[in-house]
């Protein structure tokens, strides 16, 4: 199913505000609350792709990268975040939209969900490099990453100091009533859960550090710079639900070829006779080498187009083009024959430039390109 513009999904312009966005995500949240729509799948879908958008939209830097690139420059293939959002990922990142209480507070208990949110693990953060080629038409790559994760044979009990809250609430008494204050629990750190019993290589929260390799599809149109993250693959913590794997993509400088967006530009420089009297000539690209035709005549600034030759669209299936900059080389040596035989040319009216109005000069050109 095609997704919604998140935008759209919270129903505010592209130039909303961040006030204006948290308004619009805590008036759709109510209104969708499965807690005020039992049994209502329609209302928990609506709820989580709620959500999902204030996810987005409400971080500066992810609502920079979907503004740029779409859904998958904030959701890439093979299990990168965005989608799918189950409820504890919802109400662990967004009870606070409602205030100190969160959504079980606001709608009086929760319907049996518990008082307490669900605590998130930290996220892991590693660099991918790729060359031209991989992200230009996407890879499968696998990466090793060590993570927290909790102990086999680890078991825990309810945190007699807050009762399994994970917090330690205070009622103090002002000139104005009663205040409740609300602090997260000293001694299990807000997860509710103490460490009953854990095996001799287990930390004192019960994790252990795993090492794993995980299989990653990045998408072809990536660029330097852009961050994808896989949901549930950071650290483990008890009690909560995992952090995420963030992956900041390092795009490698190929020795070649060069990156214009989705365009790849390609310098060939070519000699006076090839120019002249037009040529064969082998050119790379991204998938290999490739034969073109220079014409005769052919002048230094042409610039030649090779369609669907250069990086696959991040939004899309198109891809765009290579372009190839001729560029006539003089030579800054010759031989004595080489200097007479171009001495007796020199008068040739052919040898003189004429480019007349229709030649257009390397302004125009950028003009008429851009």
């Amino acid at each position: 199913m095609t997704k919604r513009d998140y935008y759209e999904v919270l129903g505010v312009s592209k130039t909303a505000s961040q006030d204006e966005i948290k308004k619009a995500y805590r008036k759709m949240a109510i209104k969708y609350h499965p807690d005020k729509n039992p049994d209502n799948p329609e209302a928990e879908e609506m709820f989580k792709e709620a959500a999902e958008a204030y996810e987005v939209l409400s971080n500066q830097e992810k609502r920079q990268r979907y503004d740029q690139f779409g859904h998958q420059g904030v959701s890439g293939n093979g299990g990168f975040g965005g989608g799918g959002m189950n409820m504890d990922d919802i109400f662990s990142q967004f009870g606070d939209i409602f205030g100190g209480g969160g959504f079980e507070s606001f709608f009086g208990g929760g319907g049996g969900r518990g008082g307490r949110r669900a605590k998130k693990g930290t996220n892991l953060r590693v660099k991918l490099k790729l060359t031209l080629k991989e992200v230009a038409n996407g890879v499968e790559k696998k990466i090793k990453v060590k993570r927290h994760v909790l102990a086999d044979g680890v078991t825990f009990k309810t945190c007699s100091t807050c009762q399994g809250s994970g917090q330690i609430k205070k009622v103090v008494n002002t000139m104005l009533g009663q205040m409740v204050s609300a602090s997260t629990c000293p001694s299990c750190g807000g997860n509710g859960q103490i460490v009953d019993k854990k095996p001799a290589n287990a930390d004192a929260k019960g994790l252990v550090i795993k090492e794993e390799i995980i299989p990653i599809n990045i998408p072809g149109g990536v660029a330097d710079g852009m961050q994808l993250s896989m949901s549930g693959k950071g650290n483990e913590t008890p009690g909560g639900i995992p952090g995420d794997l963030l992956i900041v993509i390092e795009e490698i400088e190929d020795e070649v070829l060069q990156r214009d967006g989705n365009n790849v530009v390609f310098n060939l420089y070519v000699s006076f006779i090839d120019a002249a009297l037009g040529a064969q000539i082998e050119v790379p690209t991204i998938d290999g080498k490739v034969k073109i035709k220079l014409e005769p005549g052919t002048q230094s600034g042409k610039v030649l187009r090779l369609k669907g030759k250069g990086i696959k669209d991040l939004n899309g299936y198109a891809k765009g083009d290579q372009l190839i900059y001729v560029n006539v080389w003089t030579p800054t040596q010759l031989t004595r024959e080489e200097r007479t035989a171009l001495e007796n040319l020199r008068a040739s009216q052919n040898f003189i430039p004429d480019p007349g109005k229709t030649e257009k000069n390397f302004f125009d050109k950028m003009k008429e390109f851009f």
